[in-house]
């Protein structure tokens, strides 16, 4: 991300170090003695295509900011709404490990609820918050590693080499809504034989 700040920063800075009000005042006063019409309306157009231009980089730099920004920064909102998301992912998790087992709760899937349950408890507004003052990229620290973790899970059901067909089937469009909505992942655990809590 430093790299890419910095790249930013130069871009910036050579827009900046154009002096295009300078530029532009002097191919104005230029102008002034031309007496072809249609040679001035040419350079007014020129000025015009710069200046467009020198705006359209300016928001591109803008831009590129902003994306930077929001990939170490998200709102309380968004965090609630991450770690609800996380919880019902984890029971999920959780149910099928227990399916998995014949129904059994050994020492071995209590060990890795629990550390699923770490993983939980480390997204709440106020450790993560606290950890953005202090530099923190959530998406790259949480988002990653779920990401492997329930990859890793899925292709770990899978008997078969296709994983990634499968991968495509089982995270759908409408599984990712289920578990947005605290209805309807509670009617899909107990659709899967797990009651509401």
């Amino acid at each position: 991300m430093k790299e890419v700040l910095a790249g930013l920063a130069t871009q910036l800075a050579t827009l900046i170090g154009n002096e295009t009000v300078t530029a532009v005042n002097s191919k104005i006063a230029a102008m002034k003695t031309e007496k072809d019409i249609g040679k001035v309306k040419q350079n007014y157009e020129n000025i015009l295509n710069e200046l467009l231009s020198d705006r359209a980089e300016a928001l591109r730099i803008a831009q590129a900011y902003r994306d930077e920004l929001e990939k170490v920064e998200i709102s309380d909102e968004d965090i609630e709404h991450l770690h609800n998301t996380v919880e019902r992912l984890i029971e999920i998790i959780k149910s099928f490990l227990v399916k998995q087992n014949n129904g059994e709760d050994n020492q071995e899937i209590q060990e890795q609820i629990s550390s699923f349950e770490q993983i939980k408890e480390l997204i709440s507004v106020d450790t993560l918050k606290t950890m953005q003052l202090l530099g923190f990229n959530y998406k790259q620290a949480i988002g990653d590693p779920l990401t492997m973790i329930l990859r890793n899970f899925i292709l770990s059901q899978v008997p078969s080499s296709d994983n990634t067909e499968l991968i495509g089937k089982v995270i759908t469009p409408e599984m990712v809504e289920i578990l947005k909505n605290k209805n309807a992942y509670d009617n899909f655990k107990e659709l899967i034989g797990n009651p509401k809590n």
